[in-house]
Parts: structure tokens; C-alpha cells; sequence
């Protein structure tokens, strides 16, 4: 198969490669020829392109002769093409010609039929299977695909018999600079340290190109920088940026836009671009030494200020960042080394100068003091540009305060004699207002230190005197407070300690110091000592003090016992007799003098008591109790089992007596028939009125004389029945009147005091007797006309309201009303 173009076929073409810049395409065309050198030609052509046009059919047709007969003859060649071509992005109106496929076999007859099978056949290629021309119907984009692999076969119209085998072919798609170059990751974001060198490499930046880069300079690209002039530039190839400017300072500038620009066509006229933009910044590096604003601070400090107290701050200024511009401080001179301490804050980074100690306005009024700040962290390379530091002088003024007066010790310690009067001296306490002003003192004893008030203080001169004679043995010290206050001042004041010692007096006479009780057997021998005694005395007791003991004048020539003193602050009993008996006498007093040697000395008269107790053969001590003297005197045993047997006995008798009244019990209150309360009874009539008399018995209400019968009642006793008093309505034997009747029942009821804890239900169907209105049943009044004159029912009072309204006037028809059924 030979490609012919035509000459309209060759204009196009002439036109396409007028459109494609810089682009060389050969297009070989191979025509048939009818002479033999002709058909050589096309065949060395077609050996020329064999590898190109895939597998001819001359040469598998050769293969099958050399394995069939092994003769080897030239054979005329069926299929003869070359590699298309077609230019991507043809906008024209018509479908472009990739080619024109012929065979041998074709006859130009019409008998031959092209087919055409494989990528994009019938929708992108299509064929004239009568002249074998090849279209493309669509526009192609390499970058989408670059070439197609088609198959086109001959076949017979008729009969679709193959008339050649199957050849495939390839059509490329030529490229034309359609692309503009991209930046995948824009933008870009690059840092560079401030102050680099000319030439410090910041980033690369790279730009793609989607068209053919072995075609053409179509994806060939050269990078610009647009727009970061002076700073930085761009390499044309490779895309790195640097800095272009030596010494970009941070402080002065931080951060740069900067423009990549990447053309395509080599950067020729003609290329495609595209941009970034890329965002520089400069980071910090130590390259400016700390400075204070102000050469020289002046500060004040009040003299009442406590140590620890906050006098002023001040900051050295840094333009660097983070550790760059860390700066630390110290006092490197002054006078006020010692009074005061220098710290820096951690969150402001500012020199802090506290108090070390108080300052006083009276003994010194300024200081001064020397402040050196420096970066701790100083980059090597920038060293030259130093130094990193920088001083400023403080000056401090102490400033005046009302201080409160000031105690000449810090606390005091006084003596007073006990017992000593009211108004004496104990001691001065003096204070002095130390401020220039000098003003007058005043003293006062808080009362919370001296709750009873026992001493009082001179608020002119600080002399402290007792309100009271003391008492050493109640309280030996008393520690009390003394405040100073200025006269005129600002009420402060200042506390000292006064701590009194109470001195002692020989006030207190001694006394036997353990339990003045002995205990003795009866058959005690003569001469025996039954107990040693020594004394105590409250006062204090002095190295040398000591007591004396004998026995009071009255027994000193007893003869029962004697008192022997030891000359050491003790004495000792000694038993003079024997024959001590418990039935003649148990217990013996023994009065006893003790005397100290006090100034003056005092005295006093102690009772020891023996008692004679019953005791074994080894002495030992059984029993001092007297009480078998005096058990006759009160209840045997027998006497005390007798008085408990009653007890019970009245005990039992009072539980059978509640067992058995819980047996029998009854109502409460007692009727001769039967509770009224406990017969319902159930119609559904209006009731007979006053005529029906079996439901209940309405006895009571028909005969009000006999009202005040008296009903016994089990839960009280008879004599508890208060009598029953006859109500207001019912003292004439013939003028009852319902309306007092039933008040007067309602009194009864709620004065009785043995009325029940409920309630109960009375119906009164009594209307009472030599009643003008006869019956009051509303039974009859459907039949009954009446002429009766109801006027009076006025006066009956609030509750027959209702009736007189209704029956009251001549205008209605008065009936009959059961007024036991409204009750």
C-alpha cells in the first residue's frame, strides 16, 4: 500500500509546517509506479522503513515460501507505507489527513475495501474504505496521548475475505509549544539569616512543562526574577535564589516578596511563562548590643518600706529576638550594694531593684547605684561590632515617713512585790519619735494583753503602776504590751513587751503536803512510828527554808500518841499505849502545828486523823468500816424483801385489771335499742316525711321534754357526767322553738367534756309543738293549695332565710316542707 497525496493534500501540508516555529518535519511519500524501477524504488523505500512500519506481509510471505517449496523468489510486496504524523491542537474546519493507504491488489475497480481497527479508530482516525484516505475527525493534545497504534487491513467488498493480512501503524502526534510552564508548590515560603554574604543560597524553586522536551525548545525553560530586586536574584537554570545585597538587617526590614518567573522557548520571544511568589524572610541573629534608654534613672523609696519591697525598674532595649535579645543584669558599684538587690522578671525581662534592707530618711537620704546590662549569648562573628553591654547609673532618694516612735529596748523586764498596793511603781518604758518633727508620745496598755487590768501606764512619761495587790501564788508573771503612739501623728503606733515578775512574799502558812488520814492497828505495839509527815508552803520555796512541827497545846500531854520532829521539814507519830479497840473508839484527832522560818514566820494548826482498823497476825489491815454499828439502826433485809413482794404484787393486780377492761370492751355510748349511726338505709324515694317512722326512731326529736335523758357512756366514770344543763328554748313546757333547740344542742355538744373524738350525725325531723305552720314536708305541696301567710318565717333568723325568701310572699304558693330532710 503506497501514501499519494494530492496536490490539494500538499498544500496543507505546506500550510502546517508554516504554522509549527522552529519545526522540521519530513514527510516521505511513496507513489506506485507502473515501470519496474519504479516498484524497485518503492521497495527499497519500503525496506528502508520496515523496522518503522511494523510487520509487512511481503516479508511473512517470504518466511512461508522458504518453508514450503525452499525456493527463494522475489515477490511483489502488498503493503507499502510510512510513519504518520499529525500536529496536536489543529483547529482548522476541516478533518486533517494523516494519510492514504493503497494495495496492490486494489484494482481501482471498487472491489477493494479498507478497514481500519485499534486506537481511536472510528472515533478519532477515520478511513474511506474506497480510497484508503485517513482522517482525524477531533483535536488531539500529546500531553493527553502521544501516539496511537492503528491496524488497517484490505479485505473484499463482497465477501469481507481478507484480500492482504493485518498491518499495524503507528500515527504520532507532533508537539507544539501549547504548555505554559507551572510551580507545583507555590508559594514558597524560604528563610535566610539577616547579615548573610552576597551569594548565600536561599531555595530552588522548579517550574514543569507538559510539552515534549526532545521536541523542540518547547520545554526548555530559563528562570527570572520580576520582582525582589536588589535583594535577591535567581540562577537562570538551576531556579536557586540568593541574596544579592550584603548586610540585610532584620531589625530594618524582616520580611520580602519576592516574583520567579520561569519562560519557556529557552527564554525566547515567542515562550510561554509562568510566576511564583516566593516569601523571604530574614531571620535574627545577635548582631545589636543591648542599650539603655536613659543614661541615668532617678528613683525614690519611702523609709517605711519592708524588705523585699519593690523600689523601681528599668529596661535596656534589644532590637534582637529570642535568645539573640536576652539581656541580664548586675550591680557592678555604688553605695547602695548593701541595701539593695537587683532581679529581673521573667516575663517583661526587666531589672527589678528591691530592698535588701531598710532605709532610714535620718541616717542616709541617697544612694546610688551602677547597672550593667549584657546579652549572655554574643554570635562569634559579630564580636567586632561590640561590646554587648551597657551601664546606666540609678540614684535613689529615701523619702520621709510619719514613723511610728521607736522603743529605747526592744522589751522590758520589771519586779513588784505581791500583796504590794495599789498604785505601785513597776517600772518606765519610753519610746521616742524618731522623724525630724520630733513629736510628743503618748502611751496605753492594749487591754487584750491585760484582760483583769491589773497594772495601768502614764501615757505622758511610760510609768507602769498596779491597779490591785498582786497575788504570787494566783499568777507569777504577767506579760503585758505597752503601745507608743505620736501625738498628732498618723495613729501608728509601735508595741513593746513588758514581762512583771511578781515577787514573793511569806503570805501563805504551810500545810501537810499529802493526805492528812493514817490508819492504825489495834493491837499496835508502843513506840511504834505509824507515819511520817512533812509540809508544803504556796511561797516559793527558798535553798534554806524549812519546817518545824509540834502538837497543839491541848493534847501535848496526851497519851495516846506523841509528835517527834526530825529537824528536816518532817515529823514522825509514835504511838505511846496499847489496847486500841474499835468498839471503844475508831478515830483519834491529832492537831498539829507547822511553822516555817519566813520573815515574818507563819503558822497554822493541822488535823491528821487515826483511825484504828482491824488487822491480821502480820499486820496487815482488814477492815476500818463501821458500818455493823449503825446497820440497826435502819431496814433488815427482811423488811426491804417484804416491802419489793408488795410491789409486784400491786403490779400484777393493775395488768390484769387493763387485760380485762381491753376484753370487754364496749361503745362508748350505750342506747336503749340500737345507734341510729349503724342503721343505713337505702331508698330511692323522696321518704314519707314526718309519717315514716320505720327507718329510725325520731323519739327524740318529737319530744323535746324528754331531750335530756341521760345516756351512760363506758369510757367515763358517772361521777365525771357534768349535769346536763336544759337549753334556752326548752324552759316552757309549750313554747319550743327549733331554731334555740338546735343552738342549744350545738352549746351542749361542743361544751361537753365527755363528748367522743368524732363526729356524729344528727337529723332532727322535729318541728315542734303548737307550730302555727303545722308540717313542713314538701311532699304534698304538689296537690295541696294553700292560702297560709309564711310572713313570719322572717323572723325565724339566718336559717330559715331561704324559706322565707321562697314562701315568704303571696305572689308563690306556700307548700308543706320536710324541714328534717334540709336539716
Amino acid at each position: 500500500m503506497v501514501t499519494m497525496p494530492t496536490r490539494r493534500e500538499e498544500t496543507d501540508l505546506r500550510l502546517l509546517r508554516a504554522v509549527l516555529v522552529l519545526v522540521g518535519v519530513s514527510m516521505l511519500y511513496c507513489g506506485a509506479a507502473g515501470a519496474r524501477s519504479v516498484d524497485g524504488h518503492m521497495e527499497r523505500r519500503g525496506h528502508k522503513h520496515r523496522h518503522t512500519a511494523g510487520h509487512p506481509s511481503l516479508h511473512r510471505h517470504r518466511e512461508r515460501a522458504g518453508k514450503e517449496g525452499q525456493v527463494l523468489h522475489r515477490s511483489k510486496r502488498g503493503w507499502v507505507w510510512n510513519q504518520f504524523f499529525v500536529i496536536e491542537e489543529y483547529t482548522g474546519p476541516d478533518p486533517v489527513l494523516v494519510g492514504r493507504l493503497h494495495s496492490d491488489v486494489d484494482s481501482g475497480k471498487g472491489r477493494c475495501k479498507y478497514i481500519l481497527s485499534g486506537e481511536g479508530a472510528g472515533t478519532i482516525f477515520v478511513i474511506d474504505d474506497k480510497t484508503g484516505n485517513i482522517h482525524a475527525t477531533k483535536t488531539l493534545d500529546r500531553e493527553e496521548q502521544a501516539q496511537y497504534t492503528l491496524t488497517a487491513q484490505a479485505v473484499d467488498r463482497d465477501t469481507n475475505k481478507p484480500l492482504e493480512p493485518p498491518s499495524e501503524f503507528i500515527v504520532k502526534v507532533q508537539d507544539i509549544n501549547d504548555n505554559p510552564p507551572e510551580f507545583l508548590h507555590r508559594p514558597y515560603f524560604a528563610r535566610v539569616p539577616e547579615m548573610s554574604n552576597v551569594g548565600t543560597s536561599v531555595m530552588q524553586v522548579t517550574a514543569t512543562d507538559a510539552d515534549d522536551p526532545t521536541y523542540g525548545n518547547s520545554a526548555r525553560l530559563v528562570y527570572s526574577i520580576l520582582q525582589g530586586q536588589p535583594y535577591f536574584s535567581v540562577e537562570s537554570q538551576t531556579g536557586i535564589i540568593r541574596t544579592a545585597l550584603p548586610n540585610m538587617d532584620r531589625e530594618a526590614r524582616q520580611e520580602y516578596d519576592v516574583v520567579i518567573q520561569a519562560k519557556d522557548m529557552a527564554g525566547h520571544m515567542g515562550g510561554l511563562s509562568g510566576t511564583t511568589e516566593v516569601k523571604i524572610t530574614l531571620t535574627d541573629v545577635n548582631d545589636n548590643p543591648p542599650k539603655f534608654p536613659q543614661s541615668v534613672y532617678t528613683m525614690s523609696v519611702s523609709e517605711d518600706k519592708v524588705s523585699g519591697e519593690e523600689v523601681g525598674r528599668l529596661k535596656a532595649k534589644d532590637p534582637d529576638q529570642g535568645e539573640n535579645g536576652l539581656v541580664s543584669y548586675r550591680l557592678t558599684e555604688g553605695d547602695g550594694l548593701g541595701v539593695f538587690e537587683l532581679t529581673t522578671d521573667s516575663e517583661t525581662r526587666e531589672a527589678v531593684i528591691k530592698l535588701k534592707k531598710m532605709v532610714d530618711y535620718e541616717t542616709k537620704r541617697t544612694y546610688m547605684l551602677r547597672i550593667e546590662g549584657s546579652n549572655p549569648h554574643v554570635d562569634p562573628r559579630f564580636t567586632a561590632w561590640g561590646p554587648y553591654r551597657d551601664e546606666a547609673t540609678v540614684k535613689i532618694m529615701v523619702e520621709d515617713a510619719d514613723e511610728p516612735p521607736v522603743f529605747v529596748a526592744h522589751s522590758y523586764n520589771f519586779e513588784v512585790e505581791e500583796n504590794a498596793p495599789a498604785g505601785t511603781q513597776v517600772g518606765r518604758v519610753h519610746a521616742k519619735d524618731t522623724d525630724v518633727a520630733n513629736n510628743p508620745v503618748r502611751y496605753m496598755i492594749p487591754r487584750y494583753t491585760d484582760v483583769e487590768q491589773f497594772f495601768s501606764v502614764n501615757s505622758e512619761d511610760g510609768m507602769i503602776t498596779t491597779t490591785r495587790p498582786l497575788d504570787r501564788e494566783a499568777q507569777a508573771w504577767h506579760n503585758i504590751s505597752v503601745a507608743a503612739a505620736e501625738i498628732g501623728g498618723h495613729h501608728q503606733d509601735t508595741k513593746v513587751r513588758v514581762n512583771i515578775r511578781v515577787k514573793d512574799v511569806n503570805d501563805n502558812a504551810p500545810e501537810f503536803a499529802t493526805n492528812n488520814e493514817i490508819l492504825m492497828c489495834e493491837a499496835i505495839t508502843p513506840g511504834k512510828v505509824i507515819e511520817t509527815v512533812s509540809a508544803v508552803d504556796k511561797d516559793e520555796m527558798a535553798h534554806r527554808q524549812h519546817f518545824t512541827f509540834s502538837l497543839a497545846p491541848e493534847i501535848a500531854h496526851n497519851h495516846n500518841f506523841s509528835l517527834k520532829d526530825n529537824r528536816d521539814s518532817t515529823a514522825s507519830v509514835h504511838v505511846l499505849r496499847k489496847g486500841f479497840s474499835r468498839l471503844t473508839q475508831d478515830v483519834y484527832f491529832l492537831p498539829v502545828e507547822i511553822s516555817d522560818n519566813g520573815l515574818p514566820s507563819l503558822s497554822s494548826t493541822q488535823t491528821l486523823t487515826v483511825r484504828v482498823c482491824s488487822c491480821d497476825s502480820r499486820d496487815t489491815i482488814l477492815s476500818c468500816n463501821v458500818e455493823p454499828y449503825v446497820l440497826p439502826a435502819g431496814l433488815s433485809t427482811g423488811a426491804l424483801i417484804a416491802i419489793l413482794a408488795c410491789i409486784v404484787i400491786l403490779l400484777a393486780i393493775v395488768v390484769l385489771f387493763v387485760a380485762l377492761r381491753r376484753q370487754k370492751k364496749e361503745p362508748l355510748i350505750l342506747f336503749e335499742e340500737e345507734d341510729i349511726r349503724e342503721n343505713i338505709i337505702t331508698y330511692d324515694d323522696e321518704g314519707g316525711g314526718e309519717e315514716d317512722t320505720e327507718a329510725f326512731d325520731i323519739a327524740t326529736l318529737q319530744n323535746p321534754d324528754g331531750a335530756n335523758s341521760f345516756l351512760p357512756r363506758k369510757d367515763m366514770k358517772p361521777e365525771l357526767q357534768g349535769a346536763l344543763r336544759p337549753g334556752p328554748g326548752s324552759t316552757g313546757g309549750h313554747s319550743v322553738d327549733v331554731d334555740d333547740f338546735i343552738k342549744s344542742r350545738i352549746a351542749e355538744a361542743d361544751s361537753d367534756p365527755t363528748a367522743p373524738p368524732y363526729d356524729s350525725i344528727q337529723i332532727y325531723g322535729y318541728e315542734g309543738r303548737g307550730s302555727v305552720a303545722g308540717s313542713l314536708s314538701s311532699l304534698e305541696s304538689v296537690t295541696t293549695e294553700s292560702d297560709l301567710d309564711y310572713d313570719y318565717l322572717q323572723s325565724w333568723g339566718p336559717r330559715f332565710k331561704r324559706l322565707a325568701d321562697l314562701y315568704g310572699t303571696k305572689d308563690y304558693p306556700m307548700n308543706d316542707t320536710d324541714e328534717g330532710e334540709d336539716s
